[in-house]
């Protein structure tokens, strides 16, 4: 499981790198439109800012959940049930948990 560890060090390290990128994305847009009066809602030429805000928003939703659940395979890791299936109770393959280290169930559940 040491592999594991450090996939899962690595991952977590990535997502909060990430995490920090979008964060400093946001700010970005926030500071860009609050010095602003354009009417950014009716440019034809391209994606509002409004737009921009919400999808640098989605992708940070999507890094803290990613990260809790690095974090929670973390957590099973140290408490040995890394690997195991959460609702039958067998071991999670060897290639699932590389495609997809933070696997909670097997392919079959």
């Amino acid at each position: 499981m040491t592999d594991a560890r450090a996939r899962l060090d690595e991952l977590r390290t990535e997502t909060l790198d990430r995490l920090a990128a979008l964060r400093s994305e946001h700010r970005a847009v926030v500071d860009a439109s609050r010095d602003s009066n354009a009417d950014d809602e009716h440019d034809p030429e391209g994606a509002t800012i409004a737009f921009e805000r919400a999808q640098v928003d989605a992708l940070a939703r999507d890094a803290v959940e990613r990260l809790a659940s690095v974090d929670a395979a973390l957590a099973r890791l140290s408490e040995g049930t890394y690997g195991i299936c959460a609702v039958c109770g067998r071991a999670i393959a060897p290639g699932r948990l590389e495609a997809r280290p933070t696997a909670t169930t097997c392919v079959g559940c």
